[in-house]
C-alpha cells in the first residue's frame, strides 16, 4: 500500500533522525518554546531539523497500520475541499477527522485524518492526486500509524 516508505532498524541509521524525532516530539508537546529550543536541546542545527522532519516517523504500536494524517493548503474557492474528500472516498479512504483553519490570504490549512486499510491506491499515489488538483496549492503526509 505505501511503496514509497521502508522500515528500517535505528540501529544503522545516523542518530541525526532520532534527534529530529526527538525534537519533533518536544515541539508537539509544548516542552519548548519552538524549533530553535527544540533543536539546541537535542543537539541538532536547524537545517537539519527542517530537512528531515516531513519525512521521518515513529510508527505506532496500534495494530493494522491504518491512520495517515495529511496537511493541505487549500485556495479559498467553493468545493476544493468537497472534490477532496469526494476523491479519498472513491479511493476506498474513509475520513476521520478534518480540521479547516480559516482562509488567510485566501489560502485555508486543513488537516485530514483517514484510515487507508481500504485505499485502492498507493497513498503516495493519492497525494500526488490530491496534489493535482485544482484549488490545492500543496499535500503533504504530516503522520502514517
Amino acid at each position: 500500500m505505501i511503496t514509497k516508505y521502508l522500515i528500517i532498524s535505528k540501529e544503522i541509521l545516523p542518530d541525526y533522525f532520532d534527534k529530529v524525532i526527538e525534537a519533533k516530539k518536544l515541539i508537539d508537546s509544548n516542552q519548548v518554546k519552538g524549533v530553535s529550543e527544540a533543536v539546541k536541546k537535542v543537539g541538532i542545527s536547524r537545517s537539519t531539523y527542517y530537512k528531515y522532519k516531513d519525512y521521518v516517523f515513529v510508527p505506532s504500536n496500534q495494530l493494522g497500520g491504518r491512520k495517515a494524517t495529511l496537511s493541505l493548503v487549500l485556495e479559498h474557492h467553493k468545493g476544493v475541499l468537497s472534490n477532496i474528500l469526494n476523491i479519498i472516498a472513491d479511493k476506498n479512504g474513509n475520513i476521520l477527522t478534518i480540521n479547516q483553519d480559516i482562509p488567510i490570504n485566501d489560502k485555508a490549512i486543513v488537516s485530514i485524518t483517514l484510515d487507508i486499510l481500504d485505499l485502492s491506491i498507493t497513498l503516495q499515489h493519492l497525494i500526488e492526486t490530491l496534489t493535482k488538483l485544482k484549488g490545492v496549492a500543496s499535500a503533504k503526509l504530516v503522520a502514517i500509524e
